[in-house]
């Protein structure tokens, strides 16, 4: 069974792209896409067709991922666009996010699921203020693997200086950020150098392409080895005839596995009880994996309901104080008492915003007074009260059960991403001012 849930696990890559404005970001994918040859001959007509239009004599790359037409007309990229291809080795989910700095939450989108970070950097400009951005979203979201991807090496002569400097610049401030895997490789998405294909200008790199790392980077993990995490979205009891007392809770398993026999704990009620069958596509199974979506039948008839996580092993507390890192996606700014909804997995309650403890300079990396609260894009940490208990893990133990969002309950638009506990290493042993009086939750 173990050999199945590895290959399940590292048979599929899910990845983002990110980096500033005009790094040639959109050209990376689509020519790794065109010479992965993962584009369908109607794509690259049409991309031709436009391509000729604009007067370019060679199809522009970009466009098969700038799909919207504000895209196409602005030249930059504002969703996130999702790619699907494949290659002998390995299938891949791509998240081409944004580069301009008013579209930086969208890359918390893109990256919050990848196991692997592509952050390009224009060789001609080195390593800018949204290069660190970026590094520092996936450091705040634990993407285990990140690669630096020099681009326009064709406008620097492909000097090995240049990226050399680059490199070095790019991997000490993604140490200080606690990234631990950190590939520099030099490439130039126009011509196609490096991407898919090796460069002859740049025989003095002797690392692998960009493909070739995506294709054998090692990624997921053994299920096997982390705690069983089970947050149920539907009670499903039919009382019919055939089942008059069939009680299954059904949900998809965060992490872990599950085995019939195994003794779990339901939170936050705090009930224990043992796994008494596994329903899976219609058929009974003795052992589930994340991220399989089961119904789950246990020993002993409990009140448990939507939101309620079924945990094996050492389970978390349940609390009610939240403390978190957070990254605001919202135009409107959060502050310091206001009311919001806080979503973990399937439950939802109210919350209070205590305070906001402070902001991280990106730059600097060191802790900024919050007092003033939050504004789009920016990075901090704060204190939350909710309504109700919660049984979250510390996010670096867990990425699915140790993240949340902020919703605002008069509109239902996600304010804020959050991440239990501490994101970064190198801000812990600075002092930041309290931000706010403590206030009684209401």
């Amino acid at each position: 069974m173990s050999t199945t849930i590895e290959t399940s696990a590292t048979s599929l890559l899910r990845f983002a792209t990110a980096g500033s404005v005009d790094d040639g970001k959109s050209t990376l994918v689509g020519r790794l896409l065109h010479d992965s040859k993962s584009v369908l001959a109607d794509q690259l007509e049409a991309v031709e067709r436009v391509s000729l239009g604009r007067g370019q004599e060679a199809p522009d790359l970009a466009l098969l991922t700038d799909g919207l037409r504000a895209e196409r007309e602005q030249g930059i990229t504002i969703d996130v666009a999702y790619r699907y291809f494949a290659t002998p080795r390995r299938r891949f989910i791509l998240a081409d996010t944004p580069g301009h700095v008013q579209y930086t939450r969208n890359m918390v989108t893109g990256a919050s699921t990848a196991e692997l970070a592509v952050v390009l950097v224009d060789a001609r400009n080195g390593v800018v203020e949204q290069t660190r951005r970026h590094a520092a979203v996936a450091a705040l979201l634990r993407v285990p693997h990140v690669v630096l991807a020099v681009n326009k090496m064709d406008l620097v002569d492909y000097a090995e200086p240049v990226f050399a400097a680059i490199a070095e610049e790019f991997s000490a401030y993604a140490a200080s950020l606690g990234v631990g895997d950190v590939l520099a490789v030099p490439i130039s998405a126009l011509a196609g150098g490096n991407v898919v294909e090796p460069s002859a200008h740049m025989d003095w790199y002797g690392g692998p392409t960009l493909l070739e790392h995506l294709e054998t980077v090692p990624v997921g993990s053994d299920p096997s080895r982390e705690p069983a995490r089970f947050p149920v979205q539907y009670v499903i009891r039919p009382q019919t005839e055939e089942h008059p007392d069939y009680r299954g809770y059904a949900g998809q398993l965060a992490s872990g596995v599950l085995r019939v026999g195994d003794a779990v704990t339901v939170l936050p009620s705090g009930l224990t009880t043992t796994v008494a069958g596994i329903d899976a596509l219609g058929r009974e199974s003795d052992i589930a994996w994340a991220p399989q979506s089961v119904t789950v039948r246990l020993a002993d008839d409990l009140d448990i309901s939507r939101g309620d996580l079924i945990a094996a092993g050492a389970a978390p507390v349940p609390t009610k104080d939240v403390e978190a890192t957070v990254s605001h996606l919202n135009e409107r700014p959060l502050r310091a008492g206001d009311k919001v909804l806080l979503k973990h997995t399937t439950r939802t309650v109210r919350a209070l915003v205590k305070e906001i403890s402070y902001r991280i300079d990106i730059d600097t990396l060191q802790r900024r007074s919050g007092a003033e609260g939050l504004n789009v894009n920016d990075i901090g940490h704060v204190k939350l009260r909710t309504a109700e208990p919660l049984a979250l893990d510390d996010y670096t133990d867990n990425r699915r059960t140790g993240s949340f969002l902020l919703i605002d309950p008069a509109d239902g638009t996600t304010l804020t991403a959050g991440m239990a506990g501490e994101a970064f290493e190198a801000v812990r042993g600075d002092d930041a001012p309290d931000a706010s009086e403590e206030e009684d939750w209401v």
